[in-house]
């Protein structure tokens, strides 16, 4: 078995930091968690257990300028990693690399047996909550036993997953003058989007918007716009043809990022899904 480690970093998250610890803590053991507490203001969550959290100076300024000062620290931390780690897994804290359970492996497993190139993929699956068949989440339960609906986003489909050292984009959705390959069986699940209340309450944060935040959470909002109105596709017939178009397709102004070129595909999560995260 390969050594793998996850890292993410976060600021006044402790929803999310919580699932995060608690799925990458089963997959990879505690010990192999690395955390990053964006600002000095910032106290170490009591539930961390073994994962190594460590409080860091305020990577402050506007969205893109924090986003570039965050991910150069991170590629940094990934470098020294791996020093002792095969392969490093970098991800925002609402973020969820997952193997389809049809394989029968965990993610450690799955990771030993890809063949190790400087980054792979996970296709991205964007969860929304939909405002016509789904109440607000309990974040006691499993995200995925509340949420049946994702849209099939190239925007997260991200270079996280690394064996050797290398620059990460803002986001970690490239890596600097590399090229991408998404694996099949593999996903990333994203959960910013998994409840309109608490996206709202977050969008009126004083300290977020003014770092420039109201763009971003407009996204997001549309994530839940789209699952919420769109009629669901097929997983099995959806899924492999959007993983063979985000693998061929690049965007016009950045070329190791995949694109679909404004198709709006929705799939429901089958139920095999359901227990992960």
């Amino acid at each position: 078995m390969k050594n793998i480690c996850a890292i993410t970093m976060v600021r006044n998250d402790d929803f999310f930091l919580r699932k995060w610890i608690s799925y990458y803590g089963k997959e990879l053991g505690e010990e192999n968690l690395y955390v990053y507490l964006d600002g000095k203001d910032q106290v170490v969550p009591d539930f961390c257990g073994k994962a190594n959290v460590q409080v860091c100076e305020r990577r402050a300024g506007t969205v893109a300028r924090a986003d570039r000062l965050r991910i150069d620290f991170l590629s940094g931390e990934a470098a020294r990693l791996l020093e002792r780690y095969d392969w490093v897994i970098g991800t925002d804290v609402d973020e969820f690399i997952v193997v389809d359970p049809r394989t029968g492996k965990s993610l450690s497993e799955f990771l030993s047996e890809c063949r190790c190139r400087p980054n792979i993929s996970a296709l991205g699956l964007d969860v929304g909550q939909h405002l016509g068949k789904e109440s607000a989440i309990d974040p006691e339960k499993p995200f995925l036993q509340q949420r049946r609906y994702a849209y099939l986003s190239s925007r997260y489909t991200k270079s996280s997953i690394i064996s050797r050292p290398v620059a990460w984009g803002s986001g970690f959705h490239r890596v600097r003058h590399r090229n991408f390959r998404i694996v099949p069986d593999l996903y990333l699940f994203h959960f910013g989007c998994v409840d309109y209340e608490r996206l709202k309450a977050r969008s009126e944060d004083a300290d977020r918007l003014a770092e420039g935040w109201t763009r971003h959470f407009a996204k997001r909002a549309r994530t839940i716009a789209i699952v919420s109105r769109k009629k669901a596709c097929a997983w099995e017939k959806a899924v492999p043809r959007m993983r063979r178009m985000q693998q061929c397709c690049r965007q016009l102004f950045a070329l190791n990022k995949p694109a679909t070129y404004g198709l709006k595909v929705v799939v429901e999560i089958p139920e095999r899904f359901q227990n992960i995260v």
